[in-house]
Parts: C-alpha cells; structure tokens; sequence
C-alpha cells in the first residue's frame, strides 16, 4: 500500500516555512533566477594542485629580522633559511630576503630548488666520513650502522631528513651560524664518494685480477 504522505514527519525551518526531505531534494533540479536548469560541470581533467603528489618536500630551517641602515632611517626585513629534498639522493638549500616572511620564504625555496644537488649514498647512511668547513663553520659526519638513526641536532638533522639517509652520527664543531652550517653539510653530502671508486677499493680489484 502507498504510503500516508500526512503521516510523513513535516519539518519546518527556524523561519517558520516548510523545509524539504531528503527524497524531494533528490528529486528537484537546481535552476537559476530565470528558470533555466544549471549545468553541472562534470569535468574530469581539471585535477586540483594539492591532489598531484609533491616531488620535493621543503622546511623552513630559521627566519631572522635584519635590517639595514638608510638614508631615511632603518630598513627592516626578513631572511629565510629553507631546504628542500626528495626524500632519496637530492637536497638543496637556499637563502632569501624578503618584505615580508611569506615572501622570503618563497624566494629561499626557489634558490634551493634552483642549488639542488644529488649525491651518492650507501644503503641507508653515507658512504664515509668526511669533515667541512664553512667560513667558520665546521661540521662532522660519519656513516652509522642500521638502526642507530640519526644522531644530530638542528640544522643537521633538518637537512638529512629531508633525504633518504636514515643512518648518521654528525657532531657541530666550530660556528654556530645556521646558514653556514647549512652550506657545511651539503658540502659534505657533495664529497660523498661511492665504494666503487674509492682509491683503496680500485687497488684490490686490480690486484686480484693480476693474481687470477
């Protein structure tokens, strides 16, 4: 038997005037003011930018208001340190100034992608110790065993993690400034040499082949 359309519950708005089911809304078709049925775009090209995967992930290190003495008086701004990497063999970094922090941020990013570098890796950890200097800056690196993680604190570790070492002892030895310490480790990661070519490595290979 249909059903009694009287029983049906009524709602009714806080204005007072009837609202509509579920099923009537269902039913109805959006028009506009002249009476004409609205076209629903139903496209399926039009992805949107935060849906698509990003290929590099990027971390703002530190943001410093400078300033700069002009004929008018102070001028005041913001300078950002920002790195950017794959998660895997690339990493750059990059140094901006900018009006405002946005701005800053956004002109760091864009020199680090434009700075980027791949280097060579072993496995999970880099292939052997190196030391750099930067200006005053000084920073150690040596490869760890599976399981150690990263042992390293500010701007170190927030440049490896943005790689795919997993791995790392690192010790700061000389300046505190983060940009140079920043330009410190990615010297280093630059320095990284494969096992393959390592000096030591051709010497064994070519003794074994005259000893064969």
């Amino acid at each position: 038997m249909p059903e009694n359309k009287a029983n049906e519950p009524r709602i009714i708005n806080k204005s007072g005037t009837l609202k509509m089911t579920d099923k009537v809304a269902a039913t109805k078709e959006a028009r506009d003011m002249s009476g004409r049925p609205m076209r629903r775009n139903n496209r399926r090209d039009r992805v949107r930018a935060d849906v698509a995967p990003k290929e590099f992930e990027e971390i703002t290190i530190n943001i410093d208001r400078v300033s700069r003495t002009v004929k008018g008086g102070r001028r005041m701004r913001f300078k950002a340190l920002v790195a950017v990497g794959n998660k895997k063999n690339k990493i750059g970094v990059g140094v901006a100034k900018g009006g405002d922090v946005t701005s800053a941020v956004s002109k760091a990013t864009t020199k680090a992608k434009k700075n980027m570098i791949t280097f060579a890796m072993d496995g999970e950890t880099i292939c052997h110790e190196v030391e750099t200097k930067v200006t005053g800056a000084d920073v150690l690196m040596k490869p760890a065993a599976p399981g150690t993680g990263i042992i390293a604190g500010g701007v170190v570790r927030s440049i490896i993690g943005l790689t795919g070492i997993k791995n790392l002892i690192s010790k700061s030895l000389g300046s505190t400034n983060k940009v140079n310490i920043a330009y410190a480790v990615i010297e280093g990661l630059k320095q990284q040499v494969p096992r393959e070519q390592w000096s030591t490595t051709a010497v064994k290979k070519a003794a074994k082949k005259e000893s064969k």
